[in-house]
Formats: C-alpha cells, structure tokens, sequence
C-alpha cells in the first residue's frame, strides 16, 4: 500500500515508534508555531502567511484532543495552503470536504498505518478494550481509535455514534457492503440502549444480537451480528457491530 502525505512525512523524518511523533517537533519541521490559549466555539485554528504559521490550540481540550486538533491544522496547512479557512468545533462527517481531508490527514499523523497496522492482534474479534490499548500508544481518543480501527478493515466491522435523539454519524470497513446502513435509531433489543440511558459505561465484551436490531433492510433477517457499546459522553455512545456470518458480506445481485 502506498504512503500517503502525512505518512511520507514522517518517514522523511525517520519515525519507526508511536512515542516518536512529536506534533509541536513536526509542526516546527513544516514551519507551524504551536501556542495554547483558551478558544470558544472551536478546538484551533490556524493562521498562515507565506511559509510559516501559527496554530492556535484550546488550552482547555484534553492531551489527546489537543493532538488530534494539531493533526488536523497540520493537515490544512498541507493542503488548504493559502485559501481562507473558518474556525470549527471538532466533529464527524463534516459537510466540508476541506475538513474531512483535514482530519484523515490527522489520522495518518497520528496513527500512521505502517505503524498502526503491526499492532493490530492477528485472530481475536475487534473490541473496546483493542481500542483501548491502540489509544494508549498513540496517545489518541477512543472515538479517533475506534475509527481508524474499524476503517482499517482489521475485519468486517461498523463503529456507530449515538446521541440522546438519534444516530450522528457511522463509519464502515471498507469490506462491508454498501446496503449495510444502521438504523437511525437504537432498537429496544440492543444493549445500547442501556447505556445511552442507563448508569452503564459500556460492555467488558460484544455480544451476539439479531441482525435486526441494527439494520432495516430485508436482508438482515436469518442473521446474527455481534455489537459491544461504550459510553464516550453524557449523551454519546460508541457502537462496534461487528459482521461474521460471511453471507452478510455478499454484494447486492
């Protein structure tokens, strides 16, 4: 597989070890200043002129978030050079096709796939506690973990975001099939409902549930999925389903 702009950076840089990307050390590389100041309504921002910039960082994120924030300035200073960019709030499935090129950027900057992929376990199910242990050594959040893992199509997997009204956003393995749409919903089966609602965080492991639970289209039905949800928020909600019966992995005829 080819490297992409931000891998090639940091193989131009000679990183072999998670511990070794410095995004405040890169960004200098790159001609970016990073500073810390308290921000309302976004995470950073960035200001360029010429070859230099400085990149503005909310001092009141989180470490991890802050990182992925920096990754994601990064990212528009590799490809929005020049063009006039507008403060954001972090988010998944922006309208914005800049912001989505920010933000793979940032993952390939972080969790870059010639180091990230090596550390995948071989044989055992994806879950949160993989999730958990990758986030660890990449120093990155769940959520940004969780996706990277599912989009690196380890297995055939869905990582599905709930909020208290509906369904926010979903990412797939690039082995599951288009028609594979989770419902908007939580259904009364699944387990995540109780953790939306309930007092639980989450599930130490996934468990099995009717292919119904999740999706709406007829081909669910005969169908056992597995599905393991972790609470990431007041009112937000991570959810593995993970596909294993190989029928569901057939293509529309």
């Amino acid at each position: 597989m080819s490297l992409t702009r931000a891998e090639k950076l940091l193989k131009e840089l000679g990183i072999t070890d998670p511990d070794e990307i410095d995004l405040e050390a890169i960004a200098y590389y790159v001609g970016a200043r990073i500073c810390y100041r308290a921000l309302d309504g976004c995470d950073a921002r960035i200001v360029g002129y010429g070859d230099r910039a400085i990149i503005t960082v909310d001092s009141k994120s989180s470490f991890k978030r802050q990182r992925f924030s920096i990754g994601h300035e990064l990212g528009h200073w590799e490809h929005h050079r020049g063009e006039r960019l507008v403060c954001r709030v972090e988010g998944r499935q922006s309208a914005f096709a800049t912001e989505r090129r920010a933000d793979s950027y940032a993952a390939d900057l972080i969790m870059p796939y010639y180091l990230f992929r090596p550390l995948l376990p071989s044989e055992s199910k994806l879950n949160f506690t993989v999730v958990g242990t990758l986030a660890d050594t990449f120093q990155t959040s769940q959520t940004a973990t969780a996706i990277r893992l599912v989009e690196s199509d380890h297995s055939p997997a869905l990582l599905v975001c709930h909020g208290a009204q509906k369904r926010k956003w979903f990412v797939k393995a690039p082995s599951v099939p288009e028609h594979w749409i989770p419902k908007a919903s939580t259904d009364a089966a699944s387990s995540a409902l109780e953790v939306l609602y309930g007092q639980r965080n989450g599930e130490s492991m996934p468990r099995k549930i009717k292919a119904e639970a999740w999706f709406d289209c007829w081909e669910a039905r005969g169908h056992d999925i597995y599905e393991q949800t972790l609470r990431v928020g007041q009112e937000e909600i991570l959810t593995l389903l993970l596909l294993t019966d190989r029928r569901m992995l057939e293509k529309r005829k």
